[in-house]
């Protein structure tokens, strides 16, 4: 059993964002309860939570530390401290409203415009949390090598333990599987341009980094601690 960890921005419980992800793909990270999907026009329920099953055992979130197990003799305790020394020290990130994308077929929440702040911050996270990761086994990197990567991903997957950071990184919260068949995916994006749009017209702000946990792999990911990001607070 391996235990995995990530760091990721997960919206303030209870706020619209997190309480419309938590319905959309049928779970709330933060309690681990179930919840009802709504039915979308033209969607079959059961097609439906079989699209967002990806989306559900992750937790609604956006990736800012890609998960991964602890190196050993470091504890879990260390990592929850570094996350709240980490967040004491930088600023909240803003960037511009969300927009509902496909990004190679799935279909995500995304900034509607470049987003430096939330860049920045996600490559400070690559970076800070870094030390605690295990490294990758050889069955891991020709795991994630049957996917096909650039030489740029390539070296970040051998460095940093994950392919999409620094010039590769996209923030993206995902909201379903890949949709190959075309006509499906333009039902389930036009499905879900109409929930998400009240959540798609303020500016994106991330005050808090969170830690999400899972036991093992088949275990889906629970919030198991949210740190508000404090630096340069008056």
């Amino acid at each position: 059993m391996t235990r995995r960890y990530a760091i990721y921005f997960a919206p303030p419980p209870g706020s619209p964002l997190a309480e419309l992800g938590a319905d959309l793909i049928g779970r709330d990270p933060v309690t681990g309860e179930d919840r009802p999907q709504p039915r979308l026009e033209g969607i079959d329920p059961g097609r439906f939570h079989a699209i967002t099953a990806d989306a559900r055992h992750y937790g609604f979130h956006a990736t800012l530390k890609a998960p991964f197990p602890l190196a050993d003799g470091i504890p879990a305790e260390a990592l929850h401290h570094a996350a709240t020394a980490f967040a004491a020290d930088r600023a909240a990130a803003t960037g511009p409203a969300l927009m509902l994308a496909s990004i190679g077929g799935f279909l995500a929440l995304v900034p509607s415009a470049a987003a430096p702040e939330v860049t920045g911050l996600a490559d400070a996270c690559v970076e800070a949390f870094d030390r605690f990761r295990a490294p990758l086994s050889a069955a891991e990197l020709e795991r994630r090598r049957r996917s096909p990567l650039t030489p740029a991903q390539d070296r970040h997957l051998e460095r940093w333990g994950y392919p999409y950071v620094f010039d590769q990184f996209q923030f993206h919260m995902t909201l379903t599987a890949r949709l190959t068949d075309a006509a499906e995916h333009d039902r389930v994006r036009a499905a879900l341009a109409e929930r998400t749009a009240p959540v798609c017209r303020d500016p994106l702000r991330i005050d808090a980094i969170a830690v999400f946990e899972q036991a093992d792999r088949e275990a889906p990911f629970r919030v198991t601690g949210r740190y508000p990001l404090r630096g340069g607070a008056a």
